[in-house]
């Protein structure tokens, strides 16, 4: 029992000062030093056969001390490193980002380090860690991509470094202070990839379609190089025989109209397709449509909405309406409760008298919801113009397709599991009635004047955009 107390106390003398040392300064043993810690170990062994090997192991243990000790000295502090980091501190959802680390080392020697960046694990950094050698009185700059899977504020508090003494015995981890603060918006580079392909009247490559007007709008916007679908009356005769090339008046449709977005954010946008929630692939929508009415003259306006109102941007127009939009839609985040319809509408109501192409973008799951969004989009028909946007679940098609494949075939005897036929001929069934459902209610909506889209999420943007342009062209607002 004595033998087995002295054996704890000696265990505890040896790991007591490695708690304090990893406690008050953050130093901690590197593996180099448990082996060797292992040489007076083993050569304790040696007392078994002969007591003579007692002062020639004491000196080898007092020798590994002092060598420990004497190793733990060289070990870097606080005040021999600095870091900067540079970053834009505005970024887009799911595109890269690059930031900038600057190291300086104000010591005389070199050290040979690990870096890492203080980031969030919802910005994905590539890579995420560095493992550099800083030269005495140097500076080493190295950069990393961050790519933003959750849209909001984020804090990059400090850069973590862990540093070794010189032998490789000990390690120190520091905190070096360096506050940056980033804030994540829907995706906005979609925005600039819009206005360059408008510039060169490429946007049928992200599947916008140039509409045919009904009528015609008299006021003169601008000349543009003659495509195939440009009607001939629209040449401009002389400035192509001074140019020598085909060249086109454009005309401006009718200004100052009104686009009133209604973002349910409630828990029917929680749900995911490739990678982000349906009220990502909204957000994203609604500002590439907001964009484009901004920049053919409308006024724009937003209105999110689950159990309350949590924003409201009042419609206007100019493209300073565009970083309002941005910010207030930026942070907003789905929530797992139940949408008030009849709130958003009310506000609607008292917010917005005159007449706007009202879009409201939601999912139906359930009868409940669903007889809300037709009842409350149906008395909008004549103040104003109701879309009603109502996303798709991809996997209810693909559980229909999946049982009118060329390879289906009932196999009774199969084991009763999800890939048997039958199952899935089950499932097929189920899906097929949601969705029969689901045409019913976009067809009596249709019947009762309201404009309807249905569409995957992750290929909503081009659709809505394509349906303004066709409610542009019809004169409908």
């Amino acid at each position: 029992m004595n033998a087995l107390a002295v054996t704890l106390l000696k265990l505890a003398a040896a790991v007591a000062p490695l708690l304090a040392l990893a406690w008050a300064w953050h130093v901690y043993p590197r593996r180099r030093l448990v082996y060797l810690a292992l040489i007076p170990s083993l050569l304790t062994l040696g007392l078994i056969g002969s007591d003579e090997l007692l002062w020639p192991i004491v000196g080898v243990d007092l020798a590994c001390l002092v060598l420990a000790v004497g190793d733990l000295a060289t070990l870097p502090r606080r005040r021999y490193f600095s870091v900067e980091r540079r970053a834009e501190h505005v970024s887009s959802l799911r595109k890269p980002h690059e930031v900038t680390l600057m190291l300086a080392n104000h010591a005389r020697r070199a050290f040979a380090v690990a870096l890492r960046d203080a980031v969030p694990a919802e910005l994905n950094p590539r890579p995420r860690q560095f493992d550099l050698t800083v030269p005495g009185g140097a500076k080493t700059t190295v950069k990393y991509r961050l790519s933003a899977s959750h849209r909001g504020p984020f804090v990059l508090p400090a850069v973590h470094l862990r540093a070794p003494s010189r032998l490789g015995l000990w390690q120190r981890l520091l905190v070096l202070p360096c506050e940056t603060r980033l804030a994540v918006y829907p995706d906005m580079q979609q925005i600039s990839q819009y206005a360059l392909l408008a510039r060169t009247d490429r946007l049928n490559l992200v599947g916008v379609h140039r509409v045919r007007r009904v009528g015609h709008d008299h006021d003169f916007e601008r000349l543009r190089d003659y495509t195939p679908d440009d009607n001939y009356k629209h040449i401009d005769w002389r400035t192509t025989a001074r140019r020598r090339k085909l060249t086109v008046r454009d005309f401006q449709t009718s200004q100052a109209q009104r686009i009133v977005f209604l973002v349910d954010c409630g828990r029917m946008m929680t749900n995911e397709a490739a990678g982000l929630s349906l009220l990502d692939h909204a957000l994203n929508a609604v500002l590439m449509l907001g964009y484009v009415a901004l920049r053919q003259g409308d006024s724009v306006g937003l209105i999110a909405f689950s159990d309350a109102v949590h924003r409201f941007v009042p419609p206007h127009g100019g493209m300073s309406q565009m970083n309002r939009l941005l910010h207030a839609s930026y942070d907003r985040f789905p929530q797992l409760v139940e949408s008030r319809y009849d709130l958003a509408f009310r506000y609607l109501a008292s917010h917005c008298r005159k007449r706007a192409l009202v879009v409201l973008v939601s999912n139906v799951i359930d009868e409940v919801n669903t007889h809300q969004i037709e009842r409350y989009l149906k008395n909008l028909v004549g103040q104003h113009l109701p879309l009603g946007v109502l996303l798709r679940d991809r996997r209810m098609f693909e559980a229909v397709e999946a049982a009118t494949a060329p390879d289906f075939e009932l196999n009774p005897t199969a084991p009763l599991t999800d890939a048997r036929p039958d199952a899935r001929l089950w499932r097929a069934a189920a899906a097929a009635e949601i969705l029969g459902w689901r045409h019913q209610v976009l067809t009596d909506l249709e019947t009762k004047g309201v404009l309807v889209l249905d569409v995957a999420p992750e290929n909503l943007t081009a659709p809505l955009i394509n349906r303004y342009l066709e409610i542009k062209a019809r004169h409908l607002l």
